[in-house]
C-alpha cells in the first residue's frame, strides 16, 4: 500500500510514514525535510517552527543584517598532507560509513551511485569492499579491527591484500576505524548462518561462519605505533590520503595520539570524529545510551587538541553524527570540522522509514536486509537519484544560510556566530563556552584546565 499510494501522489507516501512511524529518533520535521529533498517536492513548511526556542540546549545561527550573494558553486576539501601524492577534494557533505552486511547489496548499489552522480564521497564501512561498492562513486575504504577484505587467516592485517585493492582507482581514502559512535570500545559478532556467499567474498572470510569483528586492534597497541601503521597504510595504497575514525574517550587518550604525531613527526591527512549519538542495530542499549563523547563536545575537543599541537592546519577533520541539512553542515564546521559525513539520512534518502527491525533481518523497505525478497523493494536507479538530489539540496542550503551569516566562504565562520542557551535566561556563543587554544599552546605552556590531561598523555600507551 505505501509504494501504491507513492506512485499515486509522494504526500500520502509521507502521511502512512507519519501516522505509523511517529516518535523515532528523527523527528517528524527532520524526516519531513529528508524525504522532501530526496523526492525534490515542497520543502517550505507552514505556521513557523515547532521548536521550542526557550528550550536549554537550542542553538541558532546568527544571521546578517546585510546578507551577501549564495556562493556560485560548492566548496570542496582538499585533503592530503605533504607525505600524501594522490590528495583528495573532499564534498562538504558525503556518504557515512555504513557497511555492505549491515545494509543490502541494493542500498548500498544505490548510496555508490548516487555519489557518482554528485561527486561526493561513499565511506564502506568496515565490512569490506563488495561488488555493490564498485558503481563509479568515489569510495573511502574503512578497514576494521576484523581487517575485512585484507585479513591473513588468522584475523591479523595482510598488507598485499590491503595495497592490491587499496591501489585501485575508485578507492580515494583509506580509514582507519578506531571506534564508531554507537558502540565504542566494543567488537561484534556476524553469526554464521548470516554470512552469506556475496558477504563471505566481501569479508574475506569463510562462508557460513561466524564473522567476529575484536574490540581491538591487533596491528598495533600504542599511539606510536597507530601513527606508523597509519604511514604504512599510505605507502601501501600508492600516496592516498589515510586517517582515522574514533568517537571520543578520555581527553588524555587522544592527546597521547597527539604526542606520538608530534615526536614522530608523522600525521594521518584526516581524522573523523563519530558523535556518542550514532546508531546501528548491532550495540548493545548500554553502549547507545551511556558510553562515548557526544558529537559536539568530540568535535571540539579534538579541534582544540590540534590547535594545541600546532598540526589543526595540516590535518582535516570530519564530522560524522546525525547530519541532515544545510544548518548542520554549518554548525560542525564552527565547532571544528572541515566537512561532514551522513549515515541515517542517507539510508532515509534510499527509502528508509525507522521501522527499527534492522537486527531482524526483516527491514520492510529492503534497506537494512539481506533478505533478497525484501531487498528488491529497493529500487536502484530511482534511489540512487534521490540520494543525489538530497545532497546537492543539503549543501546548497548550507551555502544558502552561510550568505545570510554575510560570508562569502565556510572558511569565515567563527564560534561566536552560533548561539546556546545553556539555561533559562542565559545565552551564549560557542566562543564563550568553548575557550580555543593557540597553535602550539599544548606544547609551550598548557593552560591550567588542559595541563593535567597533557601531562598523563603518553605516546607509548593509550590513556585510560
Amino acid at each position: 500500500m505505501r509504494f501504491l499510494l507513492e506512485g499515486i501522489r509522494p504526500e500520502l507516501q509521507q502521511y502512512f510514514i507519519e501516522r505509523n512511524y511517529d516518535g523515532r529518533p528523527f523527528d517528524r520535521d527532520t524526516r519531513s525535510a529528508i524525504y522532501q529533498r530526496a523526492k525534490s517536492t515542497k520543502e517550505e513548511a507552514p505556521f513557523g517552527t515547532e521548536r521550542d526556542v526557550y528550550e536549554v540546549g537550542y542553538e541558532y545561527l546568527v544571521h546578517s543584517t546585510a546578507p551577501v550573494e549564495t556562493m556560485s558553486e560548492a566548496p570542496r576539501v582538499r585533503i592530503g598532507t605533504q607525505a600524501c601524492t594522490k590528495p583528495y577534494d573532499m564534498a562538504l557533505m558525503n556518504v557515512s560509513a555504513m557497511s555492505f552486511g549491515a545494509l543490502s547489496g541494493n542500498a548500498i548499489e544505490a548510496l555508490n551511485k548516487g555519489a557518482a552522480m554528485g561527486g561526493f564521497a561513499h565511506d564502506t564501512g568496515e565490512g569490506g569492499l563488495s561488488k555493490y561498492h564498485r558503481q563509479g562513486g568515489d569510495l573511502v575504504w574503512e578497514i576494521g579491527s576484523g581487517y575485512f577484505g585484507c585479513r591473513t587467516d588468522d584475523g591479523g592485517f595482510d598488507a598485499d591484500k590491503f595495497a592490491e585493492v587499496a591501489s585501485g582507482d575508485q578507492v580515494r581514502m583509506t580509514s582507519l576505524k578506531l571506534s564508531q559512535g554507537a558502540k565504542p570500545g566494543i567488537g561484534g559478532v556476524l553469526p554464521g548462518k548470516k554470512v552469506t556467499k556475496e558477504i563471505a567474498e566481501a569479508r574475506d572470510v569463510p562462508q557460513g561462519e561466524k564473522c567476529v569483528s575484536p574490540a581491538y586492534h591487533k596491528a598495533f597497541h600504542t599511539p606510536r605505533e597507530l601513527v606508523h601503521f597509519l604511514a604504512h597504510m599510505r605507502n601501501l595504497s600508492g600516496g592516498k590520503p589515510v586517517g582515522f575514525k574514533l568517537c571520543l574517550g578520555s581527553r588524555s587518550d587522544f592527546l597521547s595520539i597527539c604526542k606520538a604525531m608530534v615526536e614522530e613527526g608523522t600525521t594521518p591527512d584526516f581524522i573523523i570524529v563519530d558523535g556518542a549519538e550514532g546508531g546501528t542495530g548491532a550495540a548493545p542499549q548500554e553502549y547507545e545510551d551511556h558510553i562515548g563523547v557526544p558529537l559536539t563536545e568530540g568535535l571540539m575537543t579534538v579541534d582544540n587538541a590540534l590547535r594545541g599541537v600546532g598540526l589543526r592546519d595540516t590535518i582535516k577533520v570530519g564530522a560524522s553524527g546525525k547530519v541532515t541539512n544545510g544548518v548542520d553542515i554549518v554548525k560542525r564546521i564552527i565547532q571544528g570540522a572541515d566537512y561532514t559525513n551522513s549515515a541515517r539520512s542517507m539510508m532515509m534518502a534510499v527509502g528508509c522509514i525507522q521501522a527499527q527491525t534492522c537486527h531482524t533481518n526483516t527491514c520492510p523497505v529492503g534497506v537494512a536486509t539481506q533478505d533478497p525478497r525484501r531487498a528488491r523493494a529497493l529500487d536502484v536507479p530511482s534511489k540512487a537519484e534521490r540520494v543525489h538530489r538530497y545532497q546537492q539540496q543539503v549543501v546548497e542550503q548550507a551555502m544558502q544560510v552561510v550568505a545570510s551569516m554575510g560570508l562569502s566562504s565556510f572558511t569565515e565562520l567563527r564560534p561566536h556566530m552560533l548561539r546556546r542557551n545553556v539555561s533559562h535566561g542565559t545565552i551564549k556563543s560557542y566562543a564563550e563556552i568553548y575557550r580555543p587554544l593557540q597553535p602550539g599552546e599544548l606544547l609551550a605552556t598548557p593552560p591550567a584546565d588542559w595541563e593535567r590531561d597533557w601531562e598523563l598523555a603518553d605516546a607509548d600507551r593509550f590513556t585510560p
